[in-house]
């Protein structure tokens, strides 16, 4: 399942960005932890080029800005152009394809996905960046939960060593793809692996459909590299189906997350990570200044 679809171009983003803005965007209050918030590049609507895009994003408050690959060297050209013009930071590469592709139970398919991420590793390193998301394959009732995830451990493993070479961070995510549904599973998986260069990009908004976001951020601990956030309600939930849980803004009326007492757990293990990244439907500026400033409220809190 790929999270984007559903999040950034799909209808339950499109519902959250559909929300009205106020008319004054609040200012957010100075926050006492140092975490900087980076938004998809996917959510900047805005803008035909590439430093266009940046230059929006960077006009909204961000510090940083993510982009789905690997993509083609001219991409990764014109992004460190934007980044040196605009002191944008890329904080790290979204792999939707190699993650998912890395727990396929074809092995010419699996070996692909470990390819796949072995390049945006590569280009990750080439931007900046620190990390590079994973989406740890699907489970369904033709792929068995087991079987998946060993091929996920099989090919971390055989990615290892070119995260290791470049010095960037695995990231594996929780998304809506029926495996890691408990922070323990998450936890046993890291351990398996068992290398510092494998952990977690915690989406907190994700993970609030079957549990409670503070509850993973402890058992997961150092484990979690850097976080996404987006809002949920799980009385939309019940009301009108899982994906309906979306259509809230970040930290307002209707989101129902405990951020207080996720910020407090984070404070609790130490959280190291230095960013958050928005991923909810987005915009043009000012639909980005609203995001920015609920992050930060959040953060905040």
């Amino acid at each position: 399942m790929n999270r984007r679809s559903f999040i950034v171009s799909g209808s339950s983003a499109l519902a959250a960005a559909s929300l009205p803005l106020p008319s004054l965007i609040a200012q957010a209050p100075a926050s006492k932890r140092s975490i900087k918030i980076a938004v998809k590049y996917g959510m900047v609507s805005e803008g035909k080029t590439v430093l266009e895009k940046f230059k929006l994003a960077k006009e909204a408050g961000f510090d940083g800005i993510e982009p789905d690959g690997p993509f083609e060297e001219s991409m990764v050209q014109e992004m460190i152009a934007a980044t040196k013009e605009t002191g944008l930071v890329v904080p790290g590469i979204v792999c939707a394809k190699g993650g998912r592709a890395m727990g396929a139970l074809d092995e010419a398919a699996r070996v692909e996905g470990v390819e796949t991420m072995a390049k945006a590793l590569r280009q990750c390193k080439e931007l900046g960046g620190t990390t590079v998301l994973m989406y740890p394959g699907v489970v369904n009732k033709d792929l068995p939960y087991q079987a998946v995830y060993d091929a996920l451990i099989k090919s971390t493993r055989e990615v290892l060593p070119v995260a290791k070479e470049t010095g960037i961070k695995i990231a594996l995510e929780n998304v809506w793809n029926n495996i890691f549904i408990s922070p323990l599973d998450a936890v046993r998986f890291v351990d398996e692996i068992g290398d510092p260069h494998v952990g977690w990009f915690l989406d907190l908004g994700n993970l609030a459909r079957y549990g409670w976001p503070d509850h993973w951020v402890k058992a997961l601990g150092k484990r979690t590299f850097k976080l996404d956030i987006k809002g949920y309600s799980t009385t939309k939930h019940m009301k009108e189906g899982p994906w309906a849980g979306f259509k809230v803004q970040i930290g307002e009326d209707g989101d129902e997350i405990d951020w207080a007492a996720t910020m407090k757990a984070l404070d609790e293990v130490g959280y190291e990570g230095g960013w958050i990244s928005a991923e909810v439907g987005g915009g043009g500026l000012e639909r980005l200044k609203q995001i920015h400033s609920q992050v930060a409220k959040v953060i905040a809190s």
